[in-house]
């Protein structure tokens, strides 16, 4: 298992500021972080990979 860092996150084009980020993740769109410090967190890669997946699905759903 790998966690991602925040700038982990913008290396795979997830580009938002942590504001907008922790707003997802509060209304249930962006998966939940792992705290690894007392001032950081961090992201588990699969959860992220689905995430991406999840949002591919989507377009291709309302494309057809």
């Amino acid at each position: 298992m790998r966690l991602l860092s925040l700038e982990d996150l913008k290396s795979k084009g997830i580009d938002f500021d942590r504001t907008h980020l922790h707003e997802l993740v509060r209304i249930g769109k962006f998966p939940k972080p792992v705290k690894i410090g007392l001032r950081r967190n961090a992201w588990v890669e699969s959860e992220i990979d689905d995430w991406i997946q999840q949002l591919i699905a989507e377009r291709d759903r309302s494309a057809a």
